[in-house]
């Protein structure tokens, strides 16, 4: 008897397409929600780690032109009011206050500072609402997808057991396949927790990098205009 549960059992497909094809409907809306959750983040992954690249490239170039000596007029110039990198938009945000704190006899207007920090603080603060957009998901995916697919492998298995209840037989080739196909939930949802977990962390220090790198040059940018108006 045993023997043949077991010859039956080895007959059974424990392919991932069979497990997915013979679970409750359930199961899988559970197991189409992870894989959604997860191709999502691997999305805002690759893109971030893109962006991040290429945020961290601009600022170096930046950093370059803004300390090769080149008057701070004639680079602001060149780079007009509205560019596109975002340490240049912190500079610009700078110089344009700055310009606007002249009054037309070359006088400046009171609280010219104040000003100036406050326009570079807000164009960062725009920047660092670009460059952490879509972390939520990451986080969001990393606490709950594990839950979500205990919860499919709550109910995978509830069903198995109501499946052996009706059959009167708790042999292995009954069993198993419920099971495995419950236990296949969880192991969905860790999939896509784990990388999530991991990138986000990665992620927000790598933005986190970024952020202090523009508030370092605006600090020092704004001690730049401060000797020019104490002079």
């Amino acid at each position: 008897m045993e023997t043949e549960a077991l010859a039956m059992a080895q007959e059974i497909d424990f392919s991932l397409f069979a497990l997915f094809a013979r679970a409750t409907l359930t199961v899988k809306l559970v197991m189409l929600v992870l894989a959604i959750a997860s191709i999502w983040s691997w999305s805002i992954i690759v893109q971030k780690a893109i962006s991040y690249r290429l945020a961290q490239r601009e600022a170096a170039i930046f950093d370059r032109a803004f300390w090769s000596g080149e008057p701070l007029d004639e680079l602001f110039e060149k780079i007009g009011s509205a560019p596109d990198g975002a340490s240049e938009k912190i500079f610009a945000a700078g110089m344009l206050e700055w310009r606007r704190s002249h009054r037309q006899d070359g006088g400046l207007i009171a609280g010219a500072q104040a000003r100036i920090d406050r326009s570079m603080d807000v164009a960062i603060a725009k920047e660092a609402e670009r460059l952490t957009s879509g972390l939520g998901v990451l986080a969001t995916t990393g606490a709950t997808a594990p839950f979500i697919g205990l919860f499919g492998t709550v109910w995978g298995i509830k069903t198995a057991f109501e499946e052996i209840a009706i059959s009167q037989n708790t042999s292995l080739a009954v069993v198993a396949p419920g099971i495995a196909e419950a236990l296949l939930a969880t192991g969905i949802g860790l999939l896509a927790a784990i990388p999530a977990v991991i990138f986000y962390n990665k992620l927000s220090a790598d933005s986190d990098k970024i952020v202090s790198g523009y508030e370092a040059f605006a600090d020092e940018f704004a001690t730049i205009l401060s000797r020019q108006l104490d002079a």
